[in-house]
């Protein structure tokens, strides 16, 4: 179960730590953690004499963080943020330590504008998600006017179609009597981007392709 600290920069908030330390080395386990770090970063200063375990446990994890960190402190100002220039040297060890404590809250330092980023992170992340396409390969019949039809132009013209999401594959002619042929087609389309009823209708019997194409039949559907 979390453990909640509030106020630690105050007496009473130092009182509720130094209870919480009594027979103990760390905030939580028998090994330094994120907990600890969270917890030092709360705590502007060395708690006084009266506070005998909460003392002890701020230099043990203070010489943790020196050997962590051995280099020379300068000194950063920071008006009104009061622990927070500890909290600043503090949270790079707050990355080492124990990643999975993330949900631990204890001491109530999430603020409501850091609630709303990670709700926004998440929903942003759903988004994307959710964005995500298939794709499905398109097998299309192409046929002309007549047998006098110049085939090579029509393939043409039907591969000038571009479009984002749309990718055309092999093709070939097909017999379908009296001199006449057809072309077969593979394409590859992303499903949230083209509409193979759309590019039919809106493209490939419009001019000026229709010049040389008669109509366009969906021989295979099938998603990738």
């Amino acid at each position: 179960m979390a453990v909640t600290f509030a106020d630690l920069h105050t007496a009473e908030g130092l009182k509720a730590l130094e209870q919480h330390l009594a027979g103990k080395t760390y905030v939580s386990g028998d090994t330094i953690s994120k907990d600890d770090v969270k917890v030092f970063a709360a705590v502007p200063s060395k708690p006084g004499a009266e506070f005998p375990n909460a003392a002890r446990w701020y230099d043990t994890v203070a010489a943790a963080l020196a050997s962590r960190f051995p280099g020379k402190s300068v000194g950063v100002n920071l008006p009104g943020a009061g622990a927070a220039s500890t909290a600043a040297a503090a949270a790079p060890a707050a990355k080492d330590a124990d990643e999975d404590d993330d949900d631990l809250d204890l001491f109530g330092d999430e603020t409501e504008e850091d609630k709303k980023a990670a709700d926004e992170r998440a929903a942003s992340k759903a988004s994307a998600k959710k964005k995500e396409s298939g794709k499905s390969s398109v097998l299309l019949d192409v046929k002309p006017w007549d047998d006098e039809t110049d085939m090579k132009k029509l393939e043409e013209a039907v591969r000038s179609v571009q479009m984002e999401g749309l990718t055309w594959g092999a093709s070939k002619l097909v017999p379908v009597g009296y001199g006449i042929k057809k072309l077969q087609i593979m394409l590859t389309i992303v499903d949230d981007l083209v509409s193979v009823d759309s590019l039919i209708e809106e493209h490939l019997t419009e001019e000026p392709i229709n010049e040389y194409v008669q109509s366009c039949d969906i021989v295979a559907f099938n998603k990738i």
